[in-house]
């Protein structure tokens, strides 16, 4: 017998594979995906009672196809294909799948399906939900849970999205050298918001889990671009990030922060992985900006304490991706270092600028109210964690405005009655 959390793993492993494979020989998403759907039902059947296959992946994409062109030949009232015992026995024909899939088609099927889910005609919001459905095979009322949106909601919002690629002209040739480098980008903006929804979930532990199938997903596209330094660089910033998933909120699901984290409770595993990983990349000499904000969590993870801490290095890394990537959430990064090295009233000088274009921007008035506090500016602290905490995307973050709140009230308080007769 077959272990079904091994099954389980195998087609979760085998799912970007088999569908990418699926989706060139059919040239239709939706076809794609009901074709692996059929197969992996067939796995289940087959796979306790017979054994595992040499490769699954390879046997996923021959029944997967065969099942889908039984389908074709039916609707067209042709000749069935064999019974299931027959297309099961796959023997050579599943070694020359292998052969295939071992080579070049292995890494351009791949690419073609996160290709795909990223179309450049797709806003941010649907290629996340197309490739957590299509890629990663989260089910719609997985994702929906994580998205806080209704079931049927978010099936509309997937519709929408494989609509719109059967509409346009999506590319299932090989992409050229151009297009690989412009596509890999949006590849890469997309799982690292895929992990960002999972690592600012708060309580929310369907959308927490997304971090986690983040990396799963970057770890695939390394094995697709093993030299590719920001791809490593991506690796390593979402494993330096996630390993403080363990300290960053209480017992009681309350914000700890950086500074005050039990580093003991930190996955050491994770940061070694991520450590090697982005000293990897730095020796390409390609500077990028997923290694550079790798570096920056490099230097937290490395700090045994946080008056270890290199913020001078850090503030100058920051400097360099504002030139990079030049943004105002950059800036307001860049802040925090500045406060620690050269004090809080420059780092508010430094935000100012910025107050129009963040009005909006939680994170803004949060770290303006904590600079404003550190100089003893007790009621421009309170208006900024009034505006912060209604911002506030999570529980967590709003209950982490209303310590502070609570606390001003309560020195208001004490020098209120201080002086009093």
């Amino acid at each position: 017998m077959t272990d079904p959390a091994w099954i389980a793993a195998a087609m979760t492993g085998a799912r970007p594979q088999a569908v990418g494979a699926l989706l060139r020989y059919f040239r239709d998403l939706e076809t794609a995906e009901e074709a692996f759907q059929d197969a992996c039902l067939r796995a289940l059947n087959t796979w306790p009672k017979n054994g595992p296959p040499r490769d699954p992946a390879a046997w996923l994409i021959m029944v997967g196809r065969n099942a889908a062109l039984d389908g074709v030949r039916k609707r067209a009232r042709q000749t069935q294909l064999p019974d299931e015992a027959a297309i099961s026995d796959l023997d050579d024909v599943e070694d020359r799948v292998v052969e295939r899939i071992d080579g070049s088609d292995y890494r351009d099927d791949v690419l073609r399906l996160l290709f795909i889910c990223c179309h450049p005609d797709l806003p941010a919001p649907q290629q996340i939900a197309l490739a957590l459905r299509i890629v990663s095979g989260l089910s719609v009322t997985q994702i929906a849970r994580a998205f806080l949106v209704g079931e049927a909601a978010m099936e509309q919002r997937i519709t929408r999205a494989k609509a719109r690629i059967g509409a346009g002209d999506a590319a299932f040739e090989t992409p050229g050298p151009v297009e690989r480098a412009e596509r890999l980008a949006a590849v890469a903006a997309m799982l690292y918001l895929v992990f960002n929804e999972g690592y600012s979930a708060g309580d929310n532990t369907d959308r927490a889990q997304l971090s986690g199938e983040a990396i799963r997903l970057t770890r695939l596209l390394l094995r697709l671009y093993q030299t590719e330094p920001e791809v490593m660089g991506l690796l390593a910033l979402m494993l330096l990030q996630h390993a403080r998933a363990p300290a960053r909120h209480d017992a009681d699901g309350r914000i700890v922060l950086l500074d005050d984290q039990d580093r003991g409770r930190w996955d050491r595993k994770l940061i070694a992985e991520g450590l090697a990983l982005i000293d990897k990349a730095l020796r390409h000499r390609r500077p990028g900006a997923y290694q550079v904000q790798a570096a920056i969590a490099a230097l937290h993870a490395r700090a045994a304490t946080p008056g270890d801490t290199d913020w001078a290095q850090i503030e100058r890394l920051y400097a360099n991706l504002e030139r990079l990537t030049p943004s105002p959430v950059v800036t307001l990064n860049r802040a925090v270092a500045v406060s620690k090295v050269a004090g809080p009233q420059a780092a508010l000088e430094m935000i100012a600028p910025l107050a129009e274009r963040l009005s909006g921007y939680f994170h803004f008035h949060g770290l303006t109210g904590g600079l404003n506090l550190e100089l003893g500016r007790h009621e421009a602290a309170r208006v900024a964690f009034d505006k912060a905490i209604a911002l506030a995307n999570t529980a967590a973050e709003a209950a982490h405005i209303r310590q502070h709140l609570d606390r001003l009230a309560a020195d208001h308080a004490t020098r209120s009655g201080s002086s009093g007769p």
